[in-house]
């Protein structure tokens, strides 16, 4: 991690940006321009609908953009992409070592037979995860939270200098979410650039880079402890800010709260 995000060069810079799912639908994100630096965390925090599931799969490439640019350093190998576990199928017929070695067909191709190195690489994400003794066992048959943590395996396994995760410790217990913060915490501080959407404010608050989205525009961009201001929340949700804040409400939380973990709300935007 660099010891100044703000310092450190861009992994990604978008200008202009604008993207939706479809000519006949409202633009989903409207003319953002922004940066992600490279080798830090940055969290991707806004009501429902800002855009930031958009942003990802822009980043990804599985979005096309409408108009605006996004330019990646040089060099940059292809993105890992770990979507929300609601997004992959129940009906899958993959064990759970077998949804993490798809990991590797980034770099050998789909179906290929695994070398021993990509082997090692799955062993060694599913131990990081804690889901090593699942390895058998069929994905659609685990539990929500271990479902999701073979997810961020996957994306662990393709070994990729970028990592965008959509919400990867949405409704999981507080034992997967410390092992997932920790894994990207790793992650970071070998080099990797990780970018998450987030409805934690802690975990937002624990990033090293921050963009507070609404409307499909940024609202702002820089230190989370700068940008998740109590005015800026505020104006994000457009609703005064409450006292207190439950799991339930999406009402922009207060950052002097004394709630031991927050949320925004928890649905894709």
């Amino acid at each position: 991690m660099p010891p100044n995000a703000a310092e450190a060069p861009a992994e990604i810079t978008v200008r202009d940006l604008r993207a939706g799912y479809g000519r006949h639908s409202p633009p989903a994100l409207g003319g953002l321009t922004a940066r992600v630096p490279r080798g830090a965390l940055t969290a991707l925090v806004g009501p429902n609908g800002s855009g930031k599931s958009t942003l990802l799969g822009v980043l990804a490439g599985v979005i096309r953009p409408a108009s605006g640019t996004v330019e990646r350093r040089p060099g940059a190998g292809r993105p890992a992409f770990v979507v929300q576990r609601s997004a992959a199928s129940d009906a899958l017929p993959l064990t759970v070592r077998e949804a993490v070695a798809m990991g590797r067909w980034a770099r050998r191709g789909p179906w290929r037979p695994l070398t021993r190195r990509d082997r090692a690489a799955v062993d060694a994400c599913l131990e990081r995860l804690g889901i090593r003794e699942l390895a058998g066992r069929q994905l659609g048959a685990v539990s929500g939270g271990q479902r999701q943590r073979a997810l961020v395996a996957q994306g662990l396994a393709q070994e990729s200098g970028l990592l965008l995760l959509d919400e990867p410790a949405a409704g999981l217990d507080r034992p997967a979410q410390d092992r997932i913060r920790a894994v990207l915490a790793e992650s970071t501080a070998a080099g990797t650039t990780v970018v998450q959407a987030t409805h934690d404010l802690d975990e937002a608050l624990a990033a090293d880079h921050c963009l507070l989205l609404a409307g499909g525009r940024l609202l702002a961009e820089g230190p989370p402890a700068a940008v998740l201001t109590p005015a800026a929340l505020d104006r994000a949700w457009a609703v005064p800010r409450p006292q207190r804040v439950t799991v339930n409400e999406v009402q922009a939380p207060s950052v002097e709260t004394t709630s031991p973990s927050m949320r925004f709300g928890s649905e894709p935007g």
